[in-house]
């Protein structure tokens, strides 16, 4: 059949081009058929990653627990805690419990229902995350610890008792209490972790290295190592942060040291390995920093966890800097601490205004107050048109080899 033009009508063509089975009409509807399966696959994958990516993230962020009672607390007493003298400075106070309950925790003792900080430390974060510096707090420092408010609703009356004693008695917000009176210095943020948090961090970067100048063999923490370098798991590195009695003098300023060492080592180990550039790498730190964490409810999600750490990652290793705060024997008990007031003075000065702090391994008598740069460590009087230098302490960076 044909129209009048002598062309065969649209019903009755036959096998011509674009009409046969492998005519350039079945090409294109192939084509066809094969982008619209296309970009429908590419949109499953899309929602299936956008999905995941949703579910990782809400896991994490439910990981949290917020501290909705000490922020409570706090605000009871907001009138008389400190102000933050210099906008963008965060001062966050970094609790490690020795909590017994909860999961594999029971193992390091019995649980006897209450709790306190096994290690405290204030960490400062400079105005433009410069530097930040971690002051550890000794658990056996004589303080003034408040009124605070107790897990069954009466209140503890206020006491000059050891530094962990707060902890004990009224949690996170009476210990932020006690912080702020002994230093004047305003909490911005807190976060309480326990023994499994701890070693799950670890073990999520794959071990953190040390550097043993003899082996270690502690029955209490359960700990076996030979000398030279060692990379130690979460068990392991737990037992060695905690263990007193068979390393170094048995002092618990002995034990601080080691926990700033292993934490610069721990910093070092992250950086290194640009986990907090890889997602890959980032989400078990994430996961298991999350999953023990206890925090005040600014800090209860990833993104306000986002936004205190994104700074972080830019801090060179050597301007991360570890203290213990100054302190001699207690007078009326060798086995407490009392803080050295001068010096400890001019350190929580330093931080409240943001002010630089230097540390060093070695540092001569009453150099918080001498020129750290003069090569005979004697005092020198700042010229008028110079900066005065800034006071040095006894301490670490995270820069510093520990088998050096």
């Amino acid at each position: 059949m044909t129209d009048t033009a002598g062309t065969p009508s649209q019903g009755t063509l036959g096998p011509g081009a674009g009409a046969s089975a492998t005519g350039r009409g079945l090409i294109r509807r192939r084509r066809r058929r094969w982008r619209r399966g296309g970009a429908i696959g590419v949109g499953v994958v899309l929602v299936a990653a956008v999905g995941t990516g949703w579910a990782l993230y809400a896991k994490l962020d439910g990981n949290i627990t917020s501290d909705n009672a000490a922020a409570a607390e706090l605000a009871r007493y907001e009138k008389e805690r400190p102000t933050a003298l210099v906008k963008d400075a965060q001062n966050i106070l970094l609790i490690g419990s020795d909590s017994r309950s909860g999961d594999g925790n029971a193992r390091y003792g019995r649980d006897s229902g209450t709790e306190r900080s096994d290690t405290t430390i204030l960490l400062h974060l400079s105005a433009g995350r410069h530097t930040a510096t971690a002051v550890s707090l000794p658990r056996d420092l004589m303080v003034d610890v408040p009124a605070c408010l107790q897990a069954d609703g009466s209140r503890s009356e206020p006491m000059f008792a050891m530094f962990n004693y707060a902890f004990q008695k009224g949690g996170s917000a009476c210990t932020i209490r006690t912080v702020e009176k002994l230093t004047g210095i305003r909490i911005d943020h807190h976060m309480v972790v326990d023994f499994h948090g701890f070693k799950d961090m670890v073990d999520a970067v794959d071990g953190v290295e040390i550097c043993l100048t003899k082996p270690i063999n502690d029955k209490a923490a359960k700990l076996k190592l030979p000398a030279g370098k060692v990379t130690l798991n979460g068990e392991q590195a737990l037992g060695y942060v905690r263990a007193r009695k068979s390393i170094g003098d048995g002092s618990d300023t002995d034990r601080m040291d080691r926990q700033q060492r292993f934490l610069g080592a721990l910093v070092n180990k992250v950086q290194s390995n640009d986990v907090l550039l890889n997602p890959v790498k980032l989400y078990p730190v994430l996961d298991a920093a999350t999953s023990s964490l206890t925090t005040d409810p600014d800090l209860a999600s990833l993104r306000g966890l986002y936004d205190l750490v994104r700074g972080l990652r830019d801090i060179p290793t050597e301007r991360v800097q570890f203290l213990t705060v100054p302190r001699e024997s207690y007078a009326y008990d060798a086995n407490r601490d009392q803080l050295v007031e001068a010096e400890a003075e001019k350190l929580f000065t330093q931080l409240r205004t943001d002010a630089p702090v230097a540390v060093a391994e070695e540092v001569p008598r009453d150099s918080t107050t001498k020129n750290p740069n003069s090569s005979d460590g004697s005092q020198e009087e700042a010229d008028g048109d110079e900066e005065s230098p800034a006071p040095t302490f006894r301490g670490n960076t995270a820069a510093e080899d520990t088998c050096e």
